[in-house]
C-alpha cells in the first residue's frame, strides 16, 4: 500500500462511547507528551482526538476507518463526517507550534472530522500503545489544537441525529432494557425524560423486538429485554419514509 501522506490534509475521529454502568456519554482521547531533548522539561502535556494524515490513496472515509482501527482494533462501526475544520489559526498556539515542529507537518493542515460511536468495554484501553483514556462528555481534559470544539461540534450533530435516526443502538448492548435505552437518550441530551411515556411509545416501536428474556445478575427485580432489529427498521424506513424516534 502507497503510505505517502498529504501533508496538509488530516481526519480527526471523535469516539464515543456509552458506559452502562456510569449511565455516561464519553469521548476517546490520546495522550499528547513531549519533552525537552535537552533538559527533559515536559514541553507539551495534554489530550488529543486520534487522527492522521490522509494517503494519496485512500479515500477519506478510509483514511477515518484506518486511524480508528489502528487506536481500537476495530472495524465496520457506525461513522459520521460532520464537518471540515480549516480555520488558518486552528493549530498557532505555542504548544501546538512545538508539537508540531517534533512531528514535522504542516501547520496550515485542514482536517476532516468524523464521528464514530462505540460501546466503552469494546476497546481495550489498559495496554493501548497510545495511552487512550475515555473522558466524560462534561469533564473533559486539556485539550491541544481545536480538538475542544470539534468535540462540542461533533455531539451537537449527535443529539440532532440521535433523535432522527436509531443509531443509540451502536452504543447499547445487543440485549437490553427500555430503562437502559432511556438513560442513553438522557444522557447523549442532557434532559431528564418521563419514565412512563417514553416507555409507552418505544414498546410500541415494531423495530424494537421483545425477547423471551430478562435481565440476569441484577440484585432488583429483573426487567424484560430487548432487541432492535434493523431490518423492520429498514423496511419500515422505506415504505414511510421518515420515521420518529
Amino acid at each position: 500500500m502507497n503510505t505517502k501522506k498529504i501533508p496538509n490534509l488530516s481526519v480527526d475521529c471523535v469516539v464515543f462511547g456509552y458506559d452502562t454502568d456510569t449511565k455516561s456519554l464519553n469521548v476517546l482521547l490520546l495522550n499528547r507528551y513531549l519533552e525537552s531533548k535537552s533538559s527533559n522539561a515536559i514541553l507539551v502535556n495534554d489530550f488529543v482526538l486520534t487522527g492522521y494524515h490522509v494517503y494519496e490513496n485512500e479515500t477519506l472515509d478510509e483514511s477515518a476507518s484506518r486511524v480508528l482501527k489502528e487506536l481500537t482494533g476495530l472495524t465496520n462501526l457506525y461513522k459520521k463526517q460532520f464537518k471540515a475544520f480549516g480555520d488558518p489559526n486552528r493549530l498557532m498556539d505555542e504548544k501546538d507550534s512545538l508539537w508540531i515542529e517534533n512531528q514535522e507537518f504542516n501547520q496550515r493542515t485542514v482536517t476532516i472530522a468524523y464521528y464514530f460511536l462505540l460501546k466503552t468495554d469494546a476497546v481495550a484501553i489498559e495496554n493501548n500503545k497510545h495511552k487512550a483514556q475515555w473522558f466524560a462528555i462534561n469533564e473533559l481534559p486539556k485539550l491541544g489544537f481545536d480538538h475542544e470544539q470539534i468535540i462540542l461540534e461533533a455531539y451537537e450533530d449527535l443529539k440532532i441525529k440521535c433523535l432522527q435516526d436509531p443509531i443509540i443502538f451502536e452504543l447499547l448492548p445487543d440485549k437490553f432494557t427500555i430503562n437502559e435505552v432511556q438513560d442513553v437518550y438522557q444522557s447523549i441530551l442532557d434532559i431528564e425524560i418521563d419514565n412512563r411515556n417514553f416507555r409507552r411509545k418505544l414498546i410500541n416501536k415494531k423495530y424494537i423486538v421483545p425477547l423471551d428474556e430478562k435481565q440476569v445478575g441484577v440484585s432488583k427485580k429483573p426487567a424484560q429485554l430487548y432487541m432492535f432489529s434493523k431490518d423492520i427498521y429498514d423496511k419500515m424506513f422505506q415504505k414511510n419514509y421518515l420515521i420518529s424516534i
